[in-house]
């Protein structure tokens, strides 16, 4: 049986794409994490041709396949998956269209955000997402979902340093001993290894194996490039950051697939990672690193001169912006350009700008507070702000400012004086991922930042009062 069919064949026997929560393999097994399986399902799967056997352990069931075959079938799988999923989220509108109604009666994100009541804002959110989910804005999501799973990283790494920077301006004799040499090494270990961890996730986010991409990544960021010439043609280690081991890892994932496709599986398990590091390598040294480096010089050339020269009018914009940003679902495009920036430079000069949004959102719900005779309001904004200070915002945009409609006019009104200044001084954090009153821990210009927030809080809390609100009804018991 091919491995196509194959992969139908289990799909059919495990299925529906619902029941399974994960889907792996390794050298010679298929595993799968199911939610529930059948009495006699490794029977009827042992029956198929192709099949060597299983074993369970645990939640996991493991499929025997062999080597090559194990990895050609788990690619056909998880596309399968995919095109289940994706045919799921399709059949909804018409599902609905069958029933009498009219894809075009689906409530707007505008109706849903009249209809919302305040303090739930669930149906807002959904409304926003499903309005959210085309393909550009979820290809933007994906590049995301690279750099998410390191933010722990940066906070940790950019804390460490901030705080070493306090303790040295503060006490600079301290800059001589062994311990600071340790926490600035501490402080810097996730810029020092950012190419390889951002190899290893991009390609398991693309769908190759995460050990080719980060291999890949090495490859790039190799110290030993800098000793290799070749006809004129000179090698530089790094160059290119974080573009570059994205555009790498793209071409590996596609590569790995369709040689999976066509070389034997008898020699899949060698000459597929072979040709993977031969091919994809080559041309990331003599085309994706040289394209990468003009990139990457463009990103952080733009955005450090958009700030300068534009200084606090560009602040003001981008500080205005970000919100209705985040509502469109383009604001996860920034993110690999903050990791650029930090890659290049160890600051990002755009998150404290942005950040200065969420800022507004406190200034801007303290206003409700003060304002709203609604005891169910004032206990909803009570509820969310301690957490909206810290610079988590999604309680407050899809619980209150939204809702009430003028109060988020207001929130964005305050991120605009508040990014003004971050951007009049260009303040820099050292990490990303973070917001709000803890992102003063990481930034390069403590006092100034503060300054900033307090700003947008201020801009928040008087733009809403001058625009005013209705108060809602309050909720039936």
């Amino acid at each position: 049986m091919k491995a196509e069919a194959l992969a139908k064949e289990i799909l059919r026997l495990v299925g529906p794409a619902a029941n399974i929560c994960k889907a792996a393999n390794c050298m010679t097994r298929l595993r799968l994490e199911l939610k529930e399986q059948m009495p006699d399902l490794t029977q009827k799967l042992q029956a198929l041709d192709g099949v060597l056997g299983t074993h369970t352990s645990g939640r996991e069931l493991q499929i025997i396949l062999g080597p090559g075959r194990a990895a050609s079938v788990t690619a056909c799988f998880k596309e399968l998956l995919e095109q289940e999923a994706a045919a799921a989220t399709t059949e909804m509108p018409s599902a609905d269209t069958a029933a009498g109604s009219d894809a075009a009666d689906a409530p707007s994100v505008r109706q849903a955000a009249q209809n919302s009541a305040v303090g739930d804002g669930k149906a807002l959110h959904e409304a926003i997402r499903k309005k959210n989910a085309t393909p550009a804005k979820l290809f933007l999501k994906r590049i995301a979902n690279i750099f998410i799973p390191l933010i722990p990283a940066f906070i940790a790494c950019g804390i460490i340093t901030g705080l070493l920077n306090v303790a040295l301006k503060t006490f600079p004799a301290l800059a001589a001993t062994p311990y600071a040499a340790l926490l600035g090494l501490m402080g810097n270990a996730v810029f020092f290894g950012m190419n390889i961890l951002v190899g290893v996730n991009a390609a398991k986010e693309f769908g190759g194996s995460p050990m080719l991409g980060g291999t890949l990544a090495v490859i790039l960021s190799h110290p030993g490039l800098a000793a290799i010439s070749l006809d004129g043609f000179s090698f530089v280690p790094g160059r290119g950051g974080i573009i570059a081991v994205l555009l790498v890892t793209a071409l590996a994932a596609w590569l790995e697939k369709k040689l999976h496709r066509h070389v034997p599986e008898m020699l899949d398990l060698f000459l597929t990672p072979l040709l993977v590091l031969l091919i994809a390598g080559l041309a990331a040294l003599f085309i994706l690193q040289p394209l990468g480096g003009v990139l990457s010089e463009w990103v952080g050339q733009a955005a450090t001169a958009a700030i300068d020269k534009g200084g606090a009018l560009t602040g003001f914009v981008l500080g205005a912006a970000w919100l209705p940003m985040v509502m469109l679902g383009v604001h996860q495009a920034l993110t690999p350009i903050h990791a650029e920036l930090l890659s290049r430079y160890g600051v990002t000069i755009l998150l404290p700008v942005l950040a200065m949004a969420g800022a507004g959102q406190v200034g801007a719900a303290l206003c409700v507070y003060c304002r709203t005779r609604s005891a169910f309001l004032r206990k909803t904004v009570a509820t969310a702000l301690p957490v909206g200070v810290l610079g988590i915002g999604e309680p407050l945009i899809y619980g209150v400012t939204l809702p009430l409609g003028r109060p988020f006019l207001g929130a964005c009104i305050g991120g605009a004086f508040g990014g003004a200044v971050q951007a009049a001084f260009m303040v820099g954090a050292a990490a990303m991922g973070i917001s709000g009153l803890p992102l003063a821990a990481v930034t390069d210009k403590v006092a100034i930042y503060l300054i900033g927030l307090l700003t947008a809080y201020a801009a928040g809390f008087l733009a809403t009062w001058l625009l005013g609100f209705q108060d809602p009804e309050e909720p039936s018991n």
